[in-house]
C-alpha cells in the first residue's frame, strides 16, 4: 500500500459544473476586472485557487448537523455544543464566537491593544496586520531567516526567531501586550512551526510576563507536520499534538473557514478571564450576543463536526500530499516555489519565472494574471501589492518575496485538476518573455490588494 497512488479519502456525492472558457474570453474578463483576479466573477474561473478560506466542501455529516442548528438568540444549544468541542481540543474555558477570523482579530485587538503597541509574530497575514495597523499598532514579523528564502530546506520554516524576540522584549517590552504566532505560517508558504519552537516562545514570553496568542487557522495541518517531521511525535495522535500546542498558549484566534472545514465562522478562545469582559463588550458591539457572535446555530453545528473531521490523519496525510504532488511537477519544469511545500497551498516564486521583471512592475501580480489568462487558474499574489504600501511621499515599499499562492479548497479538486494546472503553469513559464508587468492605478489605504485597479506596463 505504501507505494501505491494516494487516493482521495472520500467519495463525491454531489458535483458542481465548471464553466470552461477560452483564452480570448479570459483576456476580456481580466481587462474588465482591472487586472485584479479578486474582481473576477467566480463563474469565469476554471480552477479557483484564490484561497482555501471557506471554499471547501462540507461532508454529509456536516450537512446533517446543519439541520440541528438552534437559532435562538441567547443560550442556543449549538453554542454549547461547539464550546464543549473547543474545550476538548484546546483545553481553554472561554469561547467567543465570531463570523470569521478577521472579526476575531478586530474584537480581540480592539479590547487589548492601544495606539503605539507592538506585536511580535512569526509573520502576520494580511488581515491580522491590517487590523493592528488600523489601531496604529506596529506588527513585527520575526520569522527565522530560512522562512524568507524560498529555496531553503528546513522542516519548520514557520518558526519564530527567538533571539530577535528576546531583543524586542528587552528593548520594547512596555509596548508589547502579548506575543502572537501563526500556525501554519501563511505568509511564508504555509510553513509549519515546531512544537519545540512553540514551547520555547511561550516560555520566553512568560519570562517577561507576556501572554501568547496563536492564530490557529490551520492548526490541524501544523499538527500533522509535527507528527511527520518532529522526533518524539511520530506515535502521538493529532488530537494529542493539538492539545499540547494549545497548552502553551493563553488564547487563540481562528478563521474556522480553514481547518474547521466550514464556509463561514471564527472564534476566540481564552485560557483565563483577564480580558474576558472587554472582549465580550467588543463582541456585542460589533458581532452579536455572547452565544452566537456572528454565526448562525447551523454554522456552529457544522463547525463542531468539521473540527473533528479536520483532525483525521488519513485526510491530513492526503491534504499535505496534494501540495507536495504539485510541487514535484513544478520541480521537473524548473519552476521555483517555497520548499518544502506547505500544508494548504503551493507558493510559486515569481522571480524564478520572471527574473528580469523590475520589482516596481509587481512580478507576482503579473504572474497571477498570466496564470488566469493561460489556464483559467485564479491564485493570489503574496508579494509587494499585498504587503507593500504607497507612502505619503509617493514612494513604494516592497516585500522581501514575490510569491503566487495557489491555495487548495478542501475536498474539492481531484488529481486531474492538479495535472491540468501543472501543464498550464508549464506553458506560462515557456512564454514568460511575453508576460507584461503592471502598475497600480487605484488603491485603498488598507488591504489594497482586494480592490486595487491596475493597467499593463
Amino acid at each position: 500500500m505504501q507505494n501505491r497512488t494516494m487516493i482521495e479519502p472520500f467519495r463525491i456525492k454531489s458535483v458542481e459544473p465548471i464553466k470552461v472558457t477560452t483564452r480570448e474570453e479570459r483576456v476580456k474578463y481580466l481587462e474588465a476586472a482591472k487586472l485584479n483576479v479578486f474582481l473576477l466573477k467566480a463563474e469565469d474561473v476554471l480552477l479557483d485557487w484564490l484561497t482555501d478560506s471557506g471554499t471547501g466542501a462540507m461532508s454529509s455529516a456536516q450537512w446533517a448537523a446543519v439541520m440541528l442548528g438552534d437559532e435562538s438568540y441567547a443560550g442556543a444549544k449549538s453554542y454549547y455544543k461547539l464550546k464543549e468541542t473547543l474545550a476538548d481540543i484546546t483545553g481553554m474555558e472561554h469561547f467567543i464566537p465570531t463570523h470569521q477570523g478577521r472579526a476575531a482579530e478586530k474584537v480581540l485587538f480592539g479590547a487589548v491593544c492601544k495606539n503605539g503597541d507592538l506585536i511580535p509574530n512569526n509573520c502576520h497575514f494580511d488581515t491580522t496586520r491590517a487590523n493592528l495597523e488600523f489601531l496604529e499598532v506596529e506588527a513585527v514579523d520575526l520569522v527565522i531567516p530560512e522562512g524568507l528564502q524560498p529555496d531553503a530546506i528546513h522542516p519548520f520554516k514557520g518558526n519564530i526567531d527567538l533571539g530577535r524576540v528576546e531583543d524586542l522584549l528587552k528593548n520594547n517590552g512596555d509596548r508589547i501586550p502579548f506575543g502572537m504566532l501563526t500556525i501554519t505560517n501563511n505568509t511564508g508558504g504555509g510553513q509549519p512551526v515546531s512544537m519545540a519552537n512553540i514551547r520555547e516562545y511561550s516560555q520566553l514570553l512568560k519570562k517577561y510576563g507576556k501572554p501568547l496568542i496563536m492564530d490557529v487557522c490551520r492548526f490541524s495541518e501544523n499538527a500533522m507536520f509535527i507528527k511527520m517531521r518532529e522526533p518524539g511525535y511520530e506515535n502521538k495522535t493529532i488530537r494529542e499534538i493539538c492539545r499540547e500546542m494549545f497548552g502553551y498558549a493563553d488564547g487563540a484566534t481562528m478563521s474556522a473557514k480553514k481547518d474547521a472545514l466550514v464556509n463561514i465562522g471564527g472564534f476566540i478562545v481564552l485560557r483565563n478571564d483577564q480580558w474576558l469582559d472587554k472582549v465580550r463588550e467588543m463582541l456585542i458591539l460589533f458581532e452579536g450576543f455572547l452565544t452566537y457572535g456572528g454565526m448562525a446555530g447551523r454554522d456552529m453545528e457544522a463547525m463542531a463536526v468539521g473540527l473533528e473531521e479536520g483532525m483525521d490523519e488519513d485526510y491530513l496525510r492526503y491534504r499535505l500530499r496534494t501540495a507536495e504532488y504539485l510541487g514535484e511537477k513544478l520541480e521537473t519544469m524548473g519552476i521555483g516555489f517555497v520548499k518544502p511545500t506547505g500544508g494548504h497551498a503551493v507558493y510559486i516564486d515569481a522571480k524564478s519565472v520572471l527574473p528580469n521583471m523590475p520589482i516596481e512592475q509587481y512580478p507576482a501580480w503579473a504572474l497571477s494574471c498570466a496564470l488566469y489568462i493561460e489556464g483559467g487558474i485564479r491564485g493570489v499574489e503574496i508579494g509587494s501589492v499585498m504587503f507593500g504600501k504607497r507612502l505619503t511621499d509617493g514612494t513604494e515599499t516592497y516585500h522581501s518575496m514575490e510569491l503566487v499562492r495557489l491555495a487548495f479548497p478542501r475536498r474539492m479538486y481531484t488529481q486531474s485538476h492538479f495535472d491540468f494546472a501543472a501543464e498550464a503553469i508549464g506553458e506560462v513559464k515557456a512564454s514568460a518573455d511575453k508576460i507584461r508587468g503592471v502598475r497600480i492605478t487605484r488603491q485603498a489605504k488598507f488591504l489594497r490588494h482586494f480592490t486595487a485597479e491596475f493597467e499593463w506596463v
